[in-house]
């Protein structure tokens, strides 16, 4: 019995030495996780503000893709309504165009299209009938006929100007007859 009671003890030893071996592995676990919590809170916190910092980026480049889009279909519709007109033979561009830019727009096709009372019409058609109501865009026709002064003579008999010739200093007979010149050109002009 005596031995058996020697081992039993030493049993009950080897469980409790097991026992503690085992504590002392779990509070060194502990405690080294407890150490490397913090570099891993902050290295989830950077990582954090690294992913908030591409997506604040993302965002503005779309922003800025979506405006340069829209700045481009901006100008290429413009580019479209000034060509029509200018085909159509519109000299006082500009005006027509700020008359009629409001009115063109782009249809979810892509096609341009002009609104007018009739509805939705292809912006050459929309044009070509602006054009035709407001003939005052055009270029004016000349008008000649008997009792209107031929330009052409005079400018055949007047000898014309130098632009080289035009300088501070000239003389008051050049002077008058450089501004006689743009005059006469001037005149021509207005006709």
């Amino acid at each position: 019995m005596n031995s058996n009671q020697e081992s039993e003890p030493q049993h009950n030893t080897a469980g409790d030495l097991k026992k503690l071996v085992q504590e002392v592995f779990e509070e060194i676990n502990s405690v080294q996780s407890k150490r490397t919590e913090p570099a891993y809170k902050a290295e989830l916190e950077e990582e954090r503000r690294k992913r908030e910092s591409m997506e604040k980026r993302l965002n503005e480049l779309v922003e800025e893709n979506r405006r340069t889009k829209a700045k481009a279909e901006t100008m290429e519709r413009e580019t479209v309504i000034r060509g029509e007109l200018q085909r159509l033979g519109v000299a006082k561009l500009d005006l027509a165009f700020k008359a009629v830019k409001d009115d063109i727009h782009r249809e979810a096709d892509g096609s341009l299209q002009g609104r007018n009372h009739e509805g939705l019409v292809p912006v050459q058609e929309f044009l070509r009938k602006f054009v035709d109501e407001n003939p005052e865009l055009l270029p004016a026709r000349n008008l000649g006929g008997s009792g209107t002064s031929s330009s052409s003579r005079n400018s055949q008999n007047s000898p014309g100007i130098d632009l080289d010739a035009i300088r501070p200093g000239m003389s008051k007979e050049e002077l008058a007859r450089v501004r006689k010149e743009i005059a006469r050109v001037a005149g021509l002009m207005v006709d």
